[in-house]
């Protein structure tokens, strides 16, 4: 249900091309930061987010969500599963049509409350390693 092949492919193929990355920072070690690479490798802009603003990637940071200046169409997940349903939640208002919570970022509360306000939403999956997968 939460990683349901048919929104994962929506979400990868069908949802935009311009990509948050909440908890993605100049930390190399961190997932993120190797996700974000794939992403980019992959034709998605990646937008990092985190509370230092960091420039990732060549692409300028934003501390919140709510700061980038230009819509997002996917917001992808990497913080801890009690901040992601508040980070789902700042996905809605911002008017990103579709989140992404990464390997063990479950909140199904958020779930429900993401996909009622219409947002395609995948659960403890990794991007890097499903769009490969899209052939």
């Amino acid at each position: 249900m939460y990683g349901d092949p048919a929104t994962i492919r929506k979400i990868l193929t069908q949802s935009g091309d311009t990509w948050a990355v909440v908890g993605l920072s100049t930390n190399r070690t961190r997932a993120a930061y190797g996700v974000a690479e794939v992403l980019q490798r992959y034709g998605k802009r990646v937008v990092p987010v985190h509370p230092k603003a960091e420039a990732v990637h060549g692409e300028q940071g934003y501390a919140s969500l709510a700061d980038i200046p230009f819509p997002v169409d996917v917001v992808d997940v990497f913080v801890n599963s009690d901040l992601a349903g508040g980070v789902a939640d700042e996905a809605v208002a911002a008017g990103a049509k579709a989140v992404w919570f990464q390997l063990g970022v479950i909140d199904e509360a958020a779930y429900e409350r993401t996909r009622a306000a219409g947002l395609d939403m995948v659960m403890d999956r990794c991007p890097a390693i499903e769009i490969p997968r899209l052939g």
